[in-house]
C-alpha cells in the first residue's frame, strides 16, 4: 500500500476578497481533506497586484507556502521581505541575481518532504528564461530529497502550460497552473504519475471580471483608454485543487478541483 500524502493548493489570492475568502472557507476544506500542506499563490494578494510582508505573515497562518508570479515585484517593500522568508517564492526562471528563490522544501509532520516549485511562462508575458530548461535543472536538485514535487507554473497561453505538463510528466507529482484567474476543468493524472491542470482560479470577488470592480473591466474593453482596476468587493469564492500523492514514489494518484462560493459548492 502506498504512504499517501495529500496536497490543497488555492487559485491566485485578490485582495483583501481572497484574503477574506480563505478565512472563510480554507478551513472546511482542511477538515475534509487534511493536507500534508496548504499552498497559494499570493502575488496579488495586496491591493490586487503583489504582496507585504504584513499580508504575507497574515497568510502563513493558513498556508503553508506562498507562490507568485510577475506581480511579485509590485511592491518594492515585498524585496527584502522575499530574501528573509524561504516560504515566499518568486519564479525561479527570473535571471540570476534577483532576490528570493524559486523553491522550497516543506516537511510535513509525518516526516515526508514535499518539494514547491514556481515557474513563470514566457508566451505573452515577459521574456525571461526558459521555463522547461529552468524546470529540468531544478527537478534535478530537488529530486535528491524527495520525489514529491509540486510545480506552480504561472502562465497565460493554455499550451504552454500542457506542454510543461507533457514535458515534466513522470518527474513531478503536479503541475498546477496559475495567473488567468479562471478554473479550467481539465484535471487529471498524466500516464506518467503527474497530475495536471491549466489553471486553478482565484480566491476573491465572485461577482467580478477575474478578481477586479466590473465596470472598471467594462470601461477598459469599451473606452480603450488605460483604466485602474481595484479588486472586487462583492461576492465571495475560492477554488482549490486537491491532489493526493504516493509519498514514496511521487506519483499522483488523483485528483480534484472545486470552487467554493458564498453557501454552494461547485464541484467536480
Amino acid at each position: 500500500m502506498p504512504v499517501k500524502t495529500g496536497v490543497l493548493f488555492l487559485g491566485d489570492i485578490i485582495g483583501h476578497q481572497g484574503r477574506r475568502a480563505l478565512q472563510r472557507f480554507l478551513p472546511q476544506l482542511v477538515k475534509k481533506y487534511l493536507p500534508a500542506i496548504v499552498i497559494a499563490n499570493g502575488e496579488n494578494a495586496a491591493g490586487g497586484v503583489g504582496i507585504t510582508e504584513e499580508i504575507g505573515r497574515e497568510l502563513f497562518l493558513q498556508v503553508d507556502v506562498l507562490t507568485s508570479g510577475n506581480h511579485i515585484w509590485d511592491k518594492k517593500e515585498a524585496l527584502p521581505y522575499l530574501e528573509r522568508e524561504p516560504r515566499l517564492l518568486r519564479p525561479a526562471n527570473y535571471p540570476a541575481g534577483n532576490p528570493g528563490r524559486g523553491s522550497y522544501i516543506y516537511q510535513d509532520g509525518g516526516g515526508v518532504k514535499i518539494a514547491v516549485l514556481n515557474l513563470q511562462g514566457r508566451v505573452f508575458m515577459e521574456a525571461i528564461d526558459c521555463p522547461f530548461r529552468r524546470a529540468d535543472a531544478e527537478i534535478e536538485i530537488l529530486g535528491r530529497e524527495t520525489p514529491v514535487i509540486v510545480v506552480d507554473f504561472h502562465a497565460e497561453a493554455t499550451s504552454e502550460k500542457q506542454a510543461l505538463g507533457w514535458h515534466l510528466d513522470g518527474r513531478v507529482s503536479a503541475v498546477i497552473g496559475t495567473h488567468t484567474h479562471v478554473p479550467t476543468a481539465d484535471e487529471k493524472v498524466l500516464p506518467g504519475g503527474t497530475a495536471y491542470v491549466t489553471d486553478a482560479g482565484m480566491c476573491g470577488g465572485y461577482d467580478s471580471v477575474i478578481g477586479i470592480r466590473r465596470e472598471q473591466a467594462l470601461q477598459r474593453f469599451l473606452t480603450g483608454r488605460p483604466q485602474r482596476f481595484e479588486p472586487s468587493k462583492e461576492g465571495l469564492a475560492l477554488s482549490w485543487v486537491f491532489i493526493e500523492v504516493d509519498a514514496k514514489a511521487g506519483r499522483a494518484l488523483s485528483i480534484k478541483r472545486g470552487t467554493l462560493v458564498e453557501d454552494h459548492v461547485d464541484e467536480q
